[in-house]
């Protein structure tokens, strides 16, 4: 098999077809088409099956991609499925959204110049694939349980640790208050991204699987018609898990921060993607939420405030500019999701920061300042500092806040103080165990490690549903113990 590998010096990279801007501009489909075999094929071929496989080291799952990648240039594509889903609860949805750039491909150690394999496209081709086969199957125990788990938070690492704990036998409840599974999957990532049939396809696998769902089912501190007491819930199973990520908006002060028209980025995607869903949103209809016809200027520059200037584009806006107080290369976002917004029609207005907001009642212009870049801070980034002088103003009608996420209060929230969080808001765990301060509750994905990566919340999730079986598994055998 190895004449079929290492063609990276004959092969040049190529990424899927990529649909032209002005179509892509016209609709919330993705931009990217599929490979076909022979494609998919060649540009597997082109790894290097180097010793040290940086792009395996570098991937939060671990996957084993140079052994994928070989299956697939060989034309054995259920065993590539079967390695890429050994270690990946989600490798099609991880194929399109993971920052590929920044960690697997960007990571690989091909000669510069000859470019990093397409990693990425391959994986979703791989995936995809194996669902048009019939080789993705629902997970059938090899015996039953009767300890029961409940897991809050239908997001990547719920529904990762929900799979893991079925794999064992478990009977999984997850309990989630959105009236569909996936969270930022469903809600917060752009159709253009990851299209929602994808994750309603992969969520009826998952009900094959004996998973419940409860959705529409918030968690509180009493239970009610839409809601069940975080108390209730401990009682009513053997082990909880904590998946409930971060959804707490990052507000920006000044003056008219309070004008109409100025928007957090999570309420403008979620509004997006349920119409592009079928759902009726009154602030969409009435143009609260919907930019079509606007001049409307995003504030941040991670892969959110991308979501959000490509989301304006597609609605029709008059113009989308993008206002982030640091230069492209210190940009946290995808440099490819950049690039796409760019050749969509966004505006990138680098190295300004907002000062205050214009307008009476409603929002119509932004005041910034530009930026200059200082010194290294404490954590090695570059400090900013404003440029004397420097003043100007960006017409807006909507501005969107796209400045990263915090956690909710969940111990108020919940009327459990003794639930412990760090300075940050974040739950305290075992770092070994992912167990909290309470005993038999878990917990894993951002609601720890803060805002973060979906392919580190699935990592997280499959983690911490190890440890808990560990855990059930000792408490189980220790009750025998006793009854004995």
């Amino acid at each position: 098999m190895a004449e079929r590998m290492l063609k990276f010096v004959s092969v040049a990279q190529e990424q899927p077809d990529k649909r032209p801007a002005e179509a892509r501009r016209q609709d919330f489909n993705e931009i990217y088409d599929e490979f076909v075999p022979a494609k998919a094929e060649t540009q597997a071929s082109r790894c290097s099956q180097c010793g040290v496989p940086f792009c395996s080291v570098h991937c939060p799952l671990g996957n084993n991609i140079p052994d994928w990648l070989m299956m697939t240039a060989a034309g054995r594509m259920e065993e590539a499925y079967e390695l890429s889903s050994a270690t990946n609860t989600f490798p099609e949805i991880c194929g399109r959204i993971c920052p590929q750039d920044r960690l697997c491909e960007g990571n690989c150690v091909i000669e510069e110049g000859f470019e990093s394999v397409t990693i990425g496209a391959v994986e979703r081709y791989i995936t995809d694939n194996a669902f048009d086969n019939g080789w993705v199957r629902p997970v059938k125990p090899v015996a039953e349980r009767d300890e029961s788990v409940a897991i809050i938070g239908a997001g990547p690492g719920g529904l990762a640790a929900a799979v893991q704990l079925r794999e064992q036998g478990y009977q999984v409840h997850v309990y989630d208050r959105y009236d569909r599974i996936g969270g930022l999957l469903m809600y917060g990532i752009p159709g253009f991204k990851l299209e929602k049939d994808i994750v309603l396809r992969r969520h009826k696998l998952l009900v094959e699987s004996g998973i419940h769902f409860h959705l529409g089912k918030g968690i509180g501190d009493t239970d009610g018609a839409d809601n069940i007491a975080f108390s209730t819930l401990r009682a009513r199973h053997d082990g909880v898990l904590i998946a409930t990520g971060v959804y707490k908006s990052r507000d920006i002060g000044g003056p008219g921060a309070g004008l109409g028209g100025i928007v957090r980025a999570l309420d403008y995607l979620t509004a997006s993607n349920r119409v592009s869903l079928g759902d009726q949103v009154a602030e969409y209809d009435n143009g609260a939420l919907n930019a079509a016809g606007k001049s409307v200027v995003v504030i941040g520059g991670g892969d959110t405030a991308m979501d959000c200037v490509r989301t304006a584009i597609r609605q029709g806006a008059k113009s989308v500019r993008c206002l982030y107080r640091r230069d492209r290369a210190n940009m946290p976002g995808s440099v490819r999701e950049v690039k796409n917004a760019e050749e969509e029609g966004v505006e990138f207005v680098w190295l300004a920061a907002p000062q205050a907001f214009e307008g009476e009642g409603s929002v119509s212009g932004v005041r910034a300042i530009r930026m200059k870049l200082g010194l290294p801070d404490a954590s090695g980034r570059q400090s900013v500092e404003p440029v004397e002088d420097s003043a100007f103003t960006l017409e807006a009608d909507l501005v969107v806040k796209a400045l990263g996420f915090d956690p909710e209060p969940l111990p108020t929230l919940w009327g459990q103080p003794e639930l412990e969080v760090s300075r940050w808001g974040t739950l305290m765990v075992d770092r070994k165990s992912f167990m909290t301060s309470l005993p038999g509750v878990f917990a894993a994905g951002d609601i720890v490690r803060g805002a973060s990566l979906v392919v580190w919340a699935i990592r997280d999730g499959r983690d911490a549903a190890a440890q808990m079986h560990a855990w059930l598994e000792e408490m189980t055998a220790a009750q025998a113990e006793v009854a004995e």
